[in-house]
């Protein structure tokens, strides 16, 4: 292991609310965890959440500056408590994807010029063209998504190309807004980074460039050349090549912190900087996640993560780059009827009681007798579908189920979408895949089960609370263990292992497996029904 217990390691979040890290030994132990909160330690900036919504309610920013002068509050914070940043062998990070900062012509050299003496947000609050930047949760760009989509012949095709269809959060409509409606300021811009190569371009004193796994979320990569798509490029802005600058792999060291750090807080001159990368990649980092797996966070949205080797694009749900294994792919699917439908199944079936509903699914077989239904209660994203869709047995739409029924066929119904997309993407249940669960529904051991039976696959319980800090940290070093060959599962060996919650039942792969989906057996025409309604894709 790098260095053993006396080495650490730090990972970065430059999230929406706040900036996270927390630092890790040689030995994979948590040893530190330290953060700022932007609202309320940082009040100048006049952020609610974090970002400033506009008046239109579709144009959502954060100040640069903001995050930078986070960074001094919280390494000073961690100086303050006695950290010894000597003991500090490399560092990386993530931020929010999509989200980018415009950085102005002459910032390059001030980067390379910092003097340890002053504060770094004194010495960067006039490198920005934009003081606001653009974050993922903008939704004003719906005219440069079509366009883009149009230019390259289509969403499919862009899904082929880049991953994922057009998105307005997506950074390349974002770049195009701004050439359009801030000619100037755009033409002041000497570089174009995202939040998390901006992140360890603080480090490196340098401009650092954006890895594979988060470019993978911008609309413009090439996500099996790994390289920018000059067709997606020329649609959103001119030169844009050479203000986005290059691409990296995720686990590459870009050098060593900036003498700014060694001089001001004491970091040892040889501490490298591992390219960070986005917040879901740093997640998947975070829980681990290996060839076969899927991790399913239940929460107010349900969210998948899938490790996938020969990806298919949809133009539902995204595909990245891999961030810890170069030669494969990680895929996110959001669903946005998570927790509201089960909990609004709970109330009216069941009293309220998550105990009356966990035996519900209890008493009810697999396969609900043929039963499925499909609970939107608002428009959902994948698919775009609203309302609740109920099937018997004979693939015949029904007005009502009875009450334990109508559990099983929420559940039911829920993680069948989600299998269905999942391998629509190219994922492959393998003969050692697990299902980690998370999220609030992660404790109710009857939901796992009928999880795990969906899938055919052992479900697994893990704690991911800060999972994007803690993975970057894990990639910081297997950054240095992977010039020994090492893969990052190898270099995690030793790690805290999810906890086994649930295996299948007997005779899930007969009830669950895809052929009842889509030929018609018993149960499945209801689950046929559901794909003539385009309610599963």
């Amino acid at each position: 292991m790098a260095g053993g217990a006396d080495s650490c390691f730090l990972g970065f979040d430059f999230s929406t609310q706040q900036l996270k890290v927390i630092a890790v030994d040689g030995n994979l132990e948590v040893i530190v965890q330290s953060s700022v909160q932007f609202d309320s330690e940082l009040p100048e900036f006049r952020t609610r959440g974090g970002v400033h919504i506009h008046d239109d309610k579709l144009t959502v920013t954060s100040p640069a500056l903001m995050f930078v002068k986070a960074l001094d509050v919280l390494l000073e914070k961690m100086r303050n408590a006695g950290f010894d940043f000597s003991r500090v062998k490399a560092i990386s990070g993530s931020g929010q994807q999509h989200g980018s900062v415009f950085w102005r012509k002459g910032a390059r050299q001030t980067l390379n010029h910092l003097d340890p003496q002053k504060h770094l947000h004194l010495q960067l609050q006039e490198c920005f063209a934009l003081q606001d930047c653009p974050v993922w949760m903008d939704s004003s760009t719906s005219d440069q998504c079509q366009f883009l989509e149009a230019a390259v012949g289509g969403a499919q095709r862009l899904a082929d190309i880049t991953g994922s269809r057009a998105y307005e959060r997506f950074t390349g409509s974002q770049i195009a807004k701004i050439y359009r409606s801030k000619p100037e300021e755009f033409s002041e811009t000497e570089r174009i980074s995202l939040i998390s190569s901006f992140a360890s371009s603080l480090f490196l004193g340098d401009y650092a460039p954006i890895d594979f796994s988060d470019g993978s979320g911008m609309n413009l990569m090439d996500i099996f050349e790994r390289r920018w798509s000059q067709v997606c490029l020329d649609a959103a802005a001119p030169q844009l090549a050479e203000r986005l600058g290059d691409l990296t792999p995720s686990a590459a060291v870009l050098g060593c912190v900036s003498l700014y750090y060694t001089e001001r807080f004491g970091f040892a001159p040889s501490c490298k900087v591992v390219a960070f990368t986005g917040d879901n990649p740093g997640s998947l980092a975070g829980m681990r996640l290996q060839e076969g797996d899927l991790a399913v966070s239940l929460g107010t949205s349900d969210t998948v993560f899938l490790w996938i080797r020969d990806p298919r694009p949809s133009t539902e749900g995204h595909i990245f780059c891999n961030p810890v294994d170069c030669g494969a792919y990680m895929a996110l699917i959001c669903f946005k009827n998570g927790s509201f439908p089960r909990e609004r199944i709970r109330d009216e079936c069941a009293g309220g009681s998550w105990e009356r509903f966990s035996a519900a699914l209890r008493s009810t077989p697999m396969g609900n007798h043929g039963n499925l239904g499909m609970y939107f209660d608002v428009m959902e994203i994948t698919p775009p579908a609203a309302g609740v869709h109920r099937f018997n047995a004979e693939g015949q739409r029904v007005s009502w189920f009875e009450q334990d029924v109508e559990i099983r066929a929420l559940l039911e119904g829920q993680f069948l979408a989600k299998r269905v997309h999942a391998e629509k993407l190219g994922y492959k249940i393998l003969a050692g895949t697990r299902v980690l669960a998370t999220g609030g529904a992660s404790s109710n051991k009857d939901i796992l089960q009928v999880l795990s039976d969906v899938f055919n696959a052992p479900v697994y319980t893990i704690d991911v609370t800060d999972s994007a800090c803690l993975g970057c940290a894990y990639r910081a070093l297997h950054a240095l263990e992977a010039e020994t060959g090492a893969s990052f599962t190898e270099t995690l060996r030793n790690a805290p292992e999810p906890q086994l919650a649930v295996r299948p039942t007997p005779g899930a792969q007969e009830t669950h497996c895809e052929g009842n989906y889509t030929r018609g057996f018993r149960p499945g025409r209801a689950h046929a029904a559901g794909f003539r309604q385009g309610l599963f894709h």
